[in-house]
């Protein structure tokens, strides 16, 4: 058995995160990082924060770059996909971590135009990045025996989410069965692909803007463990299924909710 630190197994790997510059893409960013790779971060809005974390790695001697794009568009990530590239020499790891809320609105209040918005973001953005990354996720698993896509999904993709989120819990629900669909896709191509559903996670934009505060106090007495999660939680996550160290984990969905949600 290899009991080699999933730190050291990632050192030297190159990683695209998007939505890579806040909250729990900025945790994952960091903790890749920490981990031993080059970092490549995709930001649309936070190009301060994004800026200042790549001044920060590389003043502790890390390597990353950052660069903007729209997700929404397929130029967009392809372009986004050729810049990281140029930068980092291939991609061993793809962190699809784009998606937002949007607003909360019933059925009723959904109209055409809202529910497209909230399937390109969540949903259609990672099938993009995906896509134009795989080509390179494939030549590095042929060269080093194994690449890693990591999709961020939502307990609200398991269990419906709360009132007025019907359109993004179906978008966090089809991330789970897309993850699915690619592991068996990719893997005979050396590519793994797993997703994480993070629970109720507290230090981020999502619920700074969408949840108010009786309703987090309802949520955290809800979850066993007694606490909301927090980006760094979900990090640690991402680094393991980023890693080598678990290689014959695949198509799998790992629950970071504090219990939550046990399904």
């Amino acid at each position: 058995m290899d009991s080699t630190p999933s730190e050291t197994r990632l050192t030297g790997k190159r990683a695209v995160v998007t939505a890579g510059a806040q909250g729990i893409g900025e945790a994952i960013s960091r903790a890749l990082l920490d981990a031993g790779c080059a970092v490549f971060v995709h930001y649309h809005t936070s190009a301060q924060s994004a800026h200042a974390l790549a001044a920060s790695a590389t003043a502790r001697g890390f390597r990353c770059g950052v660069g903007s794009a729209d997700l929404t568009s397929t130029e967009g990530c392809d372009a986004l996909i050729a810049e990281a590239v140029n930068f980092l020499g291939g991609i061993d790891v793809l962190i699809n971590n784009a998606g937002s809320l949007v607003a909360r609105r019933s059925l009723l209040e959904a109209d055409d135009d809202f529910w497209a918005e909230v399937m390109s973001l969540n949903v259609g953005s990672l099938r993009r990045v995906s896509r134009a990354a795989a080509p390179h996720l494939i030549a590095a698993a042929a060269k080093s025996g194994g690449a890693s896509i990591v999709n961020l999904s939502s307990v609200a993709g398991r269990k419906g989410g709360h009132p007025g989120s019907l359109a993004y819990s179906t978008a966090k629900g089809a991330v789970l069965t897309f993850t699915r669909a690619l592991a068996a896709e990719l893997g005979p191509k050396g590519v793994r692909v797993n997703a994480i559903a993070p629970g109720f996670i507290l230090g981020t934009r999502f619920h700074a803007t969408h949840t108010s505060a009786e309703s987090a106090r309802a949520t955290i007495a809800s979850i066993p463990l007694g606490r909301a999660g927090t980006p760094d939680d979900v990090a640690r996550s991402a680094v393991f299924l980023a890693s080598e160290w678990n290689g014959f984990i695949t198509g799998a969905t790992l629950d970071v909710n504090g219990g939550g949600w046990m399904g």
